[in-house]
């Protein structure tokens, strides 16, 4: 197994976790920031008016993309498993 190949391998993991991720971060952003700026322009400043709308997005963003999110850490773990012979050899 050279550096290169680890390094391959550990890039892809990255990658398939920086995916993975995107749906819930971008959606989490979102939220936030169209609750914050309702909160700007009305004053009001209690911590459990963004929470409450980031938790619910986040539920609603998990029920859409998990099977995608699912697949795809499907895919690569498939696709590493039968790698692993020619890693090895």
């Amino acid at each position: 197994m050279t550096p290169e190949t680890v390094t391959t391998i550990g890039q892809q993991a990255l990658w398939v976790t920086m995916l993975i991720s995107a749906p819930m971060l971008v959606s989490a952003l979102a939220v936030g920031l169209l609750v914050g700026m309702f909160q700007a322009a009305t004053q009001i400043n209690e911590m459990t008016m963004s929470f409450i709308p980031k938790l619910l997005v986040l539920v609603i963003a998990v029920v859409a993309a998990g099977p995608w999110m699912l697949s795809v850490i499907i895919n690569y773990t498939r696709e590493l498993m039968f790698s692993i012979p020619s890693l090895i050899g």
